[in-house]
């Protein structure tokens, strides 16, 4: 059967959170800090049941740290909340209502809200190129990074045996597009993983038949960290014997070429995208004031100016410093931040009171990991590379990743990384079984009807 649910009572403001990243999270666990079941009841909606320490991504494509460790049930942060996962349909902010639609069976419930918290990741963008989107993995989810290890080791299997040179580097040409930190770090892992477990594991594979190739739009890479860095990072990944491509956009693609903007091919295996992303459909449909690419509009307090119940940050907000005139990076220091501003500001809209909090946030630095122990940050005016610089963003990240398990984890796969090789076990596929055509036996309740607050 649909089950319609009861709304909370009238007196129990409703707080609804969109988004399971660090921005929605962060809401949630200032919140449930403060705020009695009596007074406000808090939903968040996702559309995995888990939060992924994205920053440790490439590590874990490269077999250095198990996939479990890097994600964490958003219900263990659920103390009072309540947990959707679900995918958000529409978001109507005249009507105080959001649509999700229930991922196991394809179903359509509502939500009502007195406060919106939209905090919804950004999608990968690919310009338009269907063919590239079809041919390349990606590296924005826990699937992700799985479906990339698994096909690294794949092709490490198949260039063993054969003894065709040519064939051989073809399946060990790995091209990442991006010049950013996520194509950065992942190259630099892949690379680092691939030539270890060929020295090791793969005495038929002849190490100058492995090249990975970084295609960066700019002139340079990691522009996040400054000029300086880049070339300290250039220098470093061309060393370990990266091929690095500047000034160049990869406009398309098929199951065995990437084609560049400059009218060239590359001969290649395995393509991985990491050249841009763009705003969920979802939140630039939302109507109301979308500035900087379809994101959000927000005010010093991060609320929409014309809804001021509705508040913002993460990727889908446009959040703009009003000392320098330009927008705060999306960042997941930056995102943390804000989701305490926005927590303290519903907190004193509960309280009805007009003492809101603004953001102003000063970036504490930039930081990557380009390759085995060695890293570049810019840190409160300072930059560092090499050993030093990994370990900074090591303990950095170390203490952010939430809950004492998840670190006690993730150092413990780091200290078997420096003792053991990796392992190759190669994961077949996996079968998932779909629940569309589940039977209801009834018939469709309006949308109303199927208020979704209360379980």
């Amino acid at each position: 059967m649909i089950f319609a649910h009861k709304t909370a009572p009238p007196n129990i403001k409703k707080i609804l959170i969109l988004g399971g990243g660090f921005g929605g999270i962060g809401v949630l666990k200032e919140l449930e800090k403060k705020i009695s079941k009596d007074k406000a009841s808090i939903t968040l909606v996702n559309e995995e049941n888990y939060f992924l320490f994205t920053p440790m991504l490439p590590e874990m494509a490269a077999g250095m740290i198990h996939p479990s460790n890097i994600a964490i049930p958003i219900r263990k942060f659920c103390k009072t909340a309540k947990f959707y996962q679900a995918v958000v349909s529409d978001i109507n902010l005249n009507d105080k209502l959001v649509t999700i639609t229930r991922t196991f069976d394809g179903k359509v419930h509502a939500l009502e809200y007195d406060y919106l918290v939209l905090a919804l990741g950004s999608k990968n963008n690919f310009f338009g190129s269907k063919n590239m989107q079809e041919n390349s993995f990606t590296i924005k989810s826990i699937e992700d990074g799985i479906a990339l290890k698994n096909h690294t080791i794949s092709m490490m299997e198949n260039a063993a045996q054969t003894g065709d040179e040519d064939l051989q580097k073809r399946l060990l040409t790995f091209a990442v597009v991006g010049g950013g930190f996520a194509g950065v770090e992942t190259i630099g892992e892949l690379n680092h993983f691939i030539r270890e477990s060929v020295k090791h594991a793969y005495p038929t594979i002849e190490p100058k038949n492995i090249t990975p190739i970084l295609i960066s739009a700019r002139g340079g890479i990691l522009p996040e960290v400054g000029q300086e860095l880049g070339k300290v990072a250039m220098s470093y990944l061309k060393k370990v014997g990266v091929n690095i491509i500047t000034n160049t956009k990869a406009i398309d693609a098929s199951e065995t070429e990437i084609v560049l903007n400059n009218g060239g091919t590359i001969p290649c295996s395995t393509i991985i995208w990491a050249g841009g992303v763009a705003i969920d459909p979802v939140i630039s449909s939302i109507n109301c004031e979308h500035e900087n690419g379809g994101r959000i509009k927000v005010n010093k307090f991060l609320q929409n100016p014309c809804n001021p119940n509705v508040f913002a940050l993460g990727d889908c907000a446009a959040i703009k410093d009003e000392k320098s005139g330009k927008y705060y990076p999306p960042t997941a220091q930056h995102a943390i931040r804000e989701s305490k501003i926005v927590a303290q500001n519903i907190l004193e809209a509960l309280k009805e009171g007009t003492k809101f909090k603004e953001f102003s946030y000063k970036s504490k630095g930039m930081m990557a990991t380009i390759g085995n122990r060695v890293g570049v940050v810019s840190i409160f005016g300072r930059n560092l590379s090499g050993m030093p610089a990994w370990a900074i963003w090591r303990m950095y990240y170390l203490a952010n990743l939430p809950t004492m398990e998840k670190k006690i984890k993730v150092a413990f796969d780091w200290t078997i990384d420096l003792l053991f090789e990796r392992d190759l076990t190669l994961v077949g596929k996996i079968k998932k079984k779909e629940l569309q055509q589940f039977h209801l036996g009834a018939e469709m309740p309006s949308l109303k009807e199927q208020l979704f607050a209360d379980l």
